[in-house]
């Protein structure tokens, strides 16, 4: 990938609420993110300032701080699949445009303001993705089009600017596309040799890392 500028379209934050039922059960989940005004916003190691995440084990952590995801899916979910999309509309931080999974890579690297973001993982869909939604087929539709996502690391913190600024490439990883990892996770058309060389990309996360295996690397 050539280097690149994403433009920030959007920043969406949450705290955890009910989120709908499972067997019961209420669902909590701090998906139904929205739009923070303002010109900078305090990004931590774990997370943006007024964002949290329910389930720890799950969500959340170094390596998933921050979830990004592109305008530049808009067209195929609206156009294909009557999905209506929004800054917030897939639960990430970051609405972003210039680029797709297929064009990022595990490993690139980004400057937001003073802020360093290097990208981990793909996103996994989930249940939550779909009770916020309200499409049994979310999950589903994410999954076989890789359409997913992906979570930035922090590697330096600190203030950022917010929605209109760019994040700039500062770095290209040389492991895979964003959109390859996250097949490999799910394609079996992706053998088990590819699946051990995405593994061993050192800018993987370990949470990634143990799902291929799982799969069988």
């Amino acid at each position: 990938m050539a280097q690149c500028s994403l433009r920030l379209v959007s920043i969406n934050v949450a705290r955890p609420s009910v989120l709908g039922e499972q067997n019961g059960e209420p669902v909590i989940s701090a998906i139904a993110k929205k739009p923070v005004p303002g010109t900078t916003i305090e990004v931590g190691k774990t997370n943006l300032a007024g964002d949290a995440q329910a389930n720890l084990e799950k969500h959340g952590g170094p390596d998933k701080a921050i979830y990004a995801y592109p305008t530049d899916n808009w067209s195929w979910w609206e156009k294909e699949h009557n999905f209506p999309c929004g800054a917030g509309a897939f639960g990430e931080n970051l609405t972003l445009t210039g680029a797709d999974e297929a064009a990022l890579h595990i490993g690139d690297r980004f400057s937001w303001g003073d802020v360093v973001l290097e990208i981990a993982q793909p996103r996994a869909p989930c249940l939550k993705f779909q009770l916020y939604s309200g499409r049994s087929d979310a999950g589903a539709l994410m999954t076989l089009s890789g359409r997913c996502g992906w979570y930035f690391r922090v590697l330096a913190s600190g203030p950022a600017p917010g929605a209109g600024a760019s994040i700039v490439s500062m770095e290209t990883g040389s492991g895979p596309s964003v959109r390859e990892t996250f097949l490999a996770a799910f394609d079996r058309k992706i053998g088990r040799e590819r699946r051990r060389e995405i593994a061993a990309e050192a800018a993987l996360s370990e949470a990634w890392r143990k799902r291929l295996a799982a799969v069988g690397i």
